[in-house]
């Protein structure tokens, strides 16, 4: 799923290439890139799909030549995740119906990408031929209050590689406030919700088919048409009149088939400049920069994430970030940073 535009990375991430197009960590390769690499032994090149909007289709075609072109979606507009994965599942459907899914954000990183790899394997097996979703709930290491949370009940099932048994879904929690996330690590079986997804081709139509008929009705519309060479043009048509929804109100909060598997990776969603902070290797005085050319004097707490070929000098400041790109300069407190997303209009 790489459709967003990732607008709390501005400037570094803006609508014409958002971060999951991005080099973000500063290793040669962008997150779609990474996100890719890390299926590459358990899903065959020629079995990912990647569902992105239209405008970003040559940037998708750039940086993965490998993805057949046909397996390349391209929604007109922006409508979130459920008709994201309505539209590809469908599809999927339609020819294979024995497909067994995994969808995943394209802008996360994993850094035990051999224990990511296990859990898949296990999790493919666990929805194989079960009417299940599953859902990956990453161990939480701290009282976190930008991630949504999972609550799991105790009704458990045990899997060949699991180091916690697979769990029925209670209820899934919004992003909470900092009393209401210590409350969930003082009392357990609550996990971070990482938005990946696990659930068999069948399912996901059936579902969506019971749980969201105004979705299912527009793709009545459109499943004839697909492999056709008026695909795109059926989807521009009819896309925009999906519902605007997540996957997350429109299936899993209903579903009473929604299981956990509690994981952990070194995942995080790279949801903010702070999170990026924490990813990134760190000086003496805890400073995380980004580029070949940068000169901190007298600085503490600092991310800087500018061009290799700039060169910066940056003197006295303390738990800021500074970001350049295209021409465009972010200074600002770390503590300010959700306020990004008002400042770049």
């Amino acid at each position: 799923m790489a459709g967003g535009v990732g607008s709390r990375f501005w400037p570094m991430s803006t609508p014409e290439k958002p971060k999951q197009f991005i080099d973000v960590l500063g290793i040669g390769k962008s997150l779609i890139q990474l996100t890719v690499e890390r299926f590459e032994t358990i899903i065959p090149v020629e079995n990912v799909w990647i569902v992105t909007s239209e405008k970003y289709k040559s940037i998708v075609r750039e940086q993965l030549p490998s993805i057949p072109e046909s397996q390349i979606l391209l929604e007109p507009c922006m409508r979130n995740t459920a008709p994201c994965i309505e539209y590809v599942s469908r599809k999927i459907y339609a020819k294979y119906p024995e497909a067994n899914l995994v969808f995943s954000p394209a802008d996360h990183i994993v850094l035990d990408v051999n224990r990511f790899r296990e859990v898949i394997k296990d999790s493919l097996e666990f929805t194989e031929n079960r009417d299940a979703i599953l859902t990956l709930g990453m161990m939480p290491t701290r009282p976190e209050t930008g991630y949504g949370y999972i609550k799991s009940c105790g009704c458990q099932q045990p899997t060949a590689n699991s180091q916690q048994p697979i769990a029925k879904v209670e209820a899934f929690k919004e992003k909470p406030n900092l009393e209401t996330a210590k409350s969930y690590i003082a009392e357990g079986g609550y996990y971070w919700n990482a938005g990946i997804f696990i659930w068999n081709a069948k399912m996901v139509v059936n579902t969506i088919a019971t749980l969201v008929p105004e979705l299912a009705s527009v793709f009545d519309k459109i499943e004839p048409y697909f492999y056709s060479e008026k695909e795109q043009e059926i989807i521009n048509q009819y896309f925009p009149t999906c519902p605007n929804i997540s996957i997350d109100y429109a299936v899993m909060e209903k579903s009473k088939e929604v299981y956990v598997y509690p994981a952990d990776f070194g995942w995080s969603d790279l949801g903010t400049w702070g999170s990026l902070y924490t990813h990134l290797e760190q000086d003496e005085n805890n400073n995380a920069s980004v580029g070949q050319n940068i000169n901190l004097i007298d600085c503490k707490n600092c991310i800087v994430h500018t061009p290799s070929e700039r060169k910066v000098v940056i003197q006295g400041l303390d738990n800021f970030i500074i970001a350049e790109s295209d021409n465009t300069l972010l200074i600002c407190k770390k503590d300010e940073e959700q306020h990004i997303k008002d400042w770049q209009k």
